[in-house]
């Protein structure tokens, strides 16, 4: 599945390429596409080959090749294609947290003229791609999206006579009652490494990871995790690390995989998953017993906004066929293959009319949507993000604080000087 939806990002920091951008634009030849090998890649690969055939049959004296590559060594593989135009793609995928960081290092085309005349542009939505635009201008086409919410054990909410919970003081009483009534269970599974699944609370409650220094779109950042409404937010997640939820000495190293199989192996009455987590809670043992709610916001009636993870698909500057590789872009990140993929591979569509179709016709995507579309947020789209990211700032902050060594204050102002650091940078 996608390396932005686990929250992680490339590790590491490559120095900046030389302009390699091609004078040319051949109209034919052949076109090199470079896209993740998911665990099950055969679904995606079929999806795939359909609309490249598509594609080279209305397209004469084109031939595309189509490589799968690792997601873990992508962030090497796909630096050092910047640097060696002659071994490299035409057009890569990528992870949404990654586009700030090749735009840096000078890797992906500048394609906001056919982005603007591309007529199902319009229906994107604007989350989606604010993760391809730097400074301004758009680096390529979103492919899919991805975006958490909160899974439930129908079984234990009707033992125990519960309601889900609709504001987040009601979520951290509903999780303590449960363990309090029924100790062989965490109510909300947390994880002190689980950044993504802790944002929402920082974000519900006023709160931001950094702010945009001067005019918007500049893509300049300096760090708000410190200030008293992220503060609030902080509080609010943490206060779920402790002997009457998740204990602290169980939970603070755990990452949001680790919450998923407390949850999907019954030991957790609730967690905070991804759409993109169905295929592996509905294999557990809570299979027909769980539901999914929108995350709860400060006030009834308000839902947390979440990331919104996903991944994209962008033309690398050094194409000699730059019309070609965009219009490919174009059809394999088109409304028709997303559609498909969501059959295939249950990736959300970026194309609320078409993501519209598919929650008509799948219940259990209707949470996720309503979050996309009501509340979801992105990362600061800075190259500093990933060094913040592979640094674990925000998971060392929180594990500092439910493990007692700094109070919240203490260890947001660290948490903002080395966010500040790597923004700087």
């Amino acid at each position: 599945m996608a390396l932005a939806l686990a929250g992680l990002a490339m590790t590491g920091c490559a120095p900046s390429t030389s302009d390699n951008s091609s004078k040319e634009d051949e109209k034919s030849g052949k076109l090199r596409v470079w896209l993740f090998q998911e665990v099950n890649n055969a679904p995606k690969k079929k999806v795939i080959d359909a609309a490249v055939a598509g594609f080279e049959k209305e397209h004469d004296g084109t031939d595309v090749e189509v490589t799968y590559i690792p997601i873990d060594t992508r962030a090497q593989k796909i630096k050092a294609a910047f640097n060696d135009p002659k071994s490299a793609p035409d057009v890569i995928e990528f992870g949404n947290t990654d586009t700030a960081g090749y735009v840096k290092d000078g890797g992906l085309l500048d394609i906001s003229k056919e982005f603007g005349a591309w007529t199902d542009s319009t229906n994107i939505d604007p989350t989606a791609k604010y993760s391809l635009t730097i400074g301004g201008k758009v680096y390529g086409a979103p492919l899919f999206v991805g975006v958490r919410a909160l899974y439930y054990r129908t079984d234990v909410f009707k033992e125990l006579d519960l309601e889900p919970p609709a504001t987040q003081d009601e979520l951290i009483a509903t999780a303590k009652k449960i363990h309090s009534e029924r100790p062989d269970l965490y109510g909300l599974a947390v994880g002190g490494a689980y950044t993504y699944g802790a944002m929402p609370f920082i974000w519900a409650n006023g709160g931001d990871l950094a702010d945009e220094k001067g005019k918007f779109g500049s893509n300049e950042y300096e760090a708000a995790i410190d200030s008293a409404d992220a503060q609030k937010g902080v509080k609010a997640y943490t206060s779920f690390f402790g002997n009457d939820n998740c204990p602290a000495a169980k939970c603070a190293q755990w990452g949001g995989n680790d919450t998923v199989e407390a949850f999907a192996s019954g030991k957790a009455a609730m967690a905070i998953g991804g759409d993109f987590n169905r295929q592996a809670i509905e294999a557990g043992k809570v299979k027909g017993k769980f539901k999914v709610v929108p995350l709860p916001g400060v006030k009834k009636g308000d839902i947390a906004p979440a990331f919104a993870g996903g991944n994209n698909l962008g033309v690398l500057k050094s194409t000699s066929h730059r019309t070609i590789a965009v219009d490919l872009l174009k059809t394999l990140a088109g409304k028709q293959t997303q559609r498909e993929l969501y059959d295939a591979m249950g990736f959300l569509p970026t194309f609320t009319d078409v993501r519209g179709d598919v929650s008509h016709k799948d219940a259990f995507v209707k949470p996720f949507v309503k979050t996309l579309n009501d509340s979801a947020k992105f990362v600061p789209t800075s190259p500093g993000w990933a060094a913040i990211d592979a640094q674990l700032v925000l998971p060392t902050m929180f594990q500092e604080i439910v493990s007692g060594r700094k109070s919240v204050p203490a260890a947001t102002q660290d948490a903002a000087k080395k966010m500040d650091e790597a923004f700087e940078q």
